[in-house]
């Protein structure tokens, strides 16, 4: 365990916390109007560690294994979490939009393991740091929708409407990154395909 893989395990430990906080904020004496601050110190926790792990892992020499393992794992189940909390009320995200997530992190995630497994590596994409950022982005935007809905300012039928629009559109790019990992990757991929097949040929 490295100073890096703390921080990617601070991030799987924020996801059951920030779930719990917003379905229980009234056990931990938290009001319905200081809920979206504590939700949005927690997210910004979690966003911050994901730049941290990087960036100790780095700067002394300690990417490992476990790490490469660990954090985009971590990534995964921080937001996912995340916005699976949010199709609850009052947000309601629809629960198309996650299962895109969840299809994408999934999919890019079996091939990366699948590939290393047979000892060559997938390599990361600028679109796949990007999708992370935007979705990020809209998880930030809904916890500021919900601090004026929290005061009676902005409707719970606005809120939904605004928060599905910054999920939709997160989505989309999320697909696109999807796209462009598995094209740009294409090679290594078929490469697996290929030895799948003759390894079947040599069964046969």
């Amino acid at each position: 365990m490295s100073i890096a893989n703390y921080f990617t395990l601070a991030r799987i430990i924020i996801s059951p916390i920030f779930l719990l906080l917003y379905l229980e904020h009234d056990l931990f004496g938290i009001t319905s109007q200081m809920l979206p601050y504590a939700l949005l110190f927690l997210l910004g926790i979690s966003e911050l560690s994901d730049g941290c792990d990087g960036y100790f892992a780095r700067k002394f020499n300690q990417v490992t294994d476990l790490g490469k393992v660990l954090d985009p794992m971590a990534d995964s189940i921080s937001r996912i979490s995340v916005f699976l909390t949010f199709t609850l009320d009052p947000i309601r995200l629809p629960m198309f939009l996650i299962f895109i997530f969840l299809y994408r992190d999934s999919i890019v995630s079996t091939l990366r393991i699948i590939c290393a497994l047979k000892g060559f590596a997938l390599a990361a994409r600028m679109t796949g740091k990007i999708k992370a950022v935007i979705q990020a982005f809209a998880a930030f935007v809904i916890l500021l929708l919900m601090i004026p809905h929290s005061l009676g300012i902005l409707s719970t039928d606005s809120l939904h409407l605004y928060s599905t629009i910054a999920v939709s559109l997160a989505a989309v790019y999320t697909v696109y990154s999807g796209f462009d990992y598995i094209h740009s990757n294409w090679q290594y991929i078929a490469k697996l395909l290929w030895l799948q097949k003759k390894n079947v040929n040599v069964l046969d």
